[in-house]
Parts: C-alpha cells; structure tokens; sequence
C-alpha cells in the first residue's frame, strides 16, 4: 500500500482591511501572533506563522490590507501584500458577508487575474448574516473570479476553520516540512512584544490617535526570573504624545499594564514593562524612520 504523501506549501491571506485576516491567522494556527484591532490597516508588516498537522505543514503569511496608499508607509504595505500572490502556493482572500463589491474588491479582482496560483475564497464574518443571504453572496463573487473553492467561516469564534485548512492542504505540493513541530511563527520575539504593544494603543486609544504610531523595543533583557523590556512609543505629533500618555500618565499605565498580560502569556515569565513615549514629526514618508521601526522594504 502506497504511503501517504505528506504536505507542505506557503499560504498568503489577502484581502482589504479589516476583513478578519489576522483574527483567521491567528484561529488557524491556535495562538495570538498578529495583532488585531477594529481598526482597519493593524498589520503593517507580511507576518510568517506555522500550521502543522499529521496531513502536512502550511505557513501563512498575514499580509497588509490592500488599500489605496496615502504615504510612503502606505505604498510599502501595499506593494509588500501585492507581491506575495505570485510567490505563494494558495491564495485565500477574505472578504465580508455583502453583495456589494466595492472600488477595493474589484482592486484585488484585478490582481488575482494575474496570477494562476489557486484561489480560495473565505467569507468572514458568517455570523453576521442569515444561511440565504450567504448563499447570495457565494453567488455573486463565485461570477468575479474562478476560485478553487468558496468557504464561509467566522474567524472570531472559529466556525468552519477546519473546513479552510482541510481545502488549503488538497492544493499544497508533495514535500518535507519547512519548519520542526512546535514552530509557529519565524517574528522575532522583539517584533512581537512591539506589536502587542502597538495593539494595546490601537484598542485603547480608539479614534484619538490614528495610526501614525510605531513601537521600538530599546532592550530586552533577563533578570533573575524577570525579563526587563523598555520600550518607546513614537508617534507623529506633540498632542498625540499628550494623550497617549494621559492624565498624569494614566493612559500610559494601561496600556504598559494590558500589554505585560499578553507579553507575559508570550514569553512565559514575569515581566517588568517600562514604556517612554517621542515625537518623531511625519516618520511615516520617511524611508530612513520606516526601516528604523522594520518595515524594510528589502526584506521582500
């Protein structure tokens, strides 16, 4: 009797932002990675984790939302999410439970035609609305593009994920894995606790400060049991640097505060959080300022 082969292949999870990508990453792999937010463009960067099963291994890589660019940043996360459809052995594309399919979707249309890497097609957010409404909007996109498959799931609470990684693995190639077991992201743990920081402000802030924000983790450092972390925050004008620190430094308490919970549950060790916040005028069209913060274009 034949053995059965196993499956290994890269994934890349495109869509607009806010759609849920992160959110699937995340269920699908079963640990918090990627940050997620309400806000749409949270991941800025093209972020690598690791599934790996008995049938075979997928890497995903969490892409930026493809969106019209309005800076330098902009452009970099753009091009960074546009690039990967080529490189990958399966394309999902998430999008929201509507029959509208606006300027950015047509965008992403456009691209897919370009590439003959298999297409699979995940409606979020399922929840959301009724089983006959679902099936009217499979019916629309399923007339945009020829996808491989066409799955309805909910990131959030994990409804039908099981059905996406059983279809992702019918289209990998036949090959040994790319990573050991227990990998599942290659983030420099540095870039994670940055993120986690940068989440944390998202979700705090709300519509205060927009997303002219970056994190830089100055040192990292293991003391007895406690793992030392300072960190700045930088963000683009005087009064953003007001509010972020807060009322005599509260806003900055809880966010140091909600950030170590998760830092802690990352590293698995005590931590001991010091934040500091700087004021660095229009960094996002600055190429020196977007490679300093790690979103090297090079990289890709």
């Amino acid at each position: 009797m034949d053995k059965k082969q196993y499956k290994s292949g890269f994934v890349t999870l495109i869509g607009r932002p806010n759609v849920g990508k992160s959110t699937l990453m995340n269920q699908l792999i079963g640990q918090k990675i990627a940050i997620t937010s309400n806000k749409p463009q949270t991941t800025r960067n093209r972020i690598q984790t690791v599934y790996t099963d008995e049938e075979g291994q997928i890497v995903f890589l969490d892409t930026p939302g493809i969106h019209k660019a309005k800076n330098k940043l902009g452009e970099y996360m753009v091009n960074v999410a546009e690039r990967t459809l080529n490189e990958v052995d399966v394309v999902m594309w998430l999008v929201e439970p509507s029959t509208y399919v606006g300027a950015g979707e047509q965008h992403i249309v456009e691209q897919l035609k370009k590439t003959n890497t298999p297409i699979i097609l995940i409606i979020n957010k399922m929840d959301m609305v009724k089983k006959e409404d679902l099936l009217e909007v499979m019916k629309v996109y399923s007339g945009l593009l020829d996808f491989a498959e066409i799955i309805p799931c909910c990131a959030f609470t994990g409804e039908n994920c099981k059905d996406v990684i059983r279809s992702v693995m019918k289209y990998l190639p036949e090959g040994p894995k790319f990573y050991d077991n227990d990998v599942v992201t290659d983030q420099p743990e540095r870039q994670i606790v940055a993120e986690l920081i940068r989440e944390k402000i998202l979700r705090l802030m709300d519509a205060e400060v927009p997303h002219g924000i970056a994190v830089s983790i100055e040192s990292m450092k293991m003391r007895k049991k406690i793992m030392d972390i300072h960190a700045t925050i930088i963000c683009e004008r005087d009064s953003h640097k007001g509010m972020i620190i807060g009322k005599q430094g509260s806003m900055l308490k809880k966010i140091g505060q909600n950030a170590r919970i998760e830092i802690e549950n990352l590293l698995d060790t005590k931590v001991n959080l010091q934040l500091w916040v700087k004021v660095k005028k229009d960094w996002r069209d600055s190429d020196f300022l977007i490679k300093n913060f790690g979103y090297d274009k090079n990289d890709y």
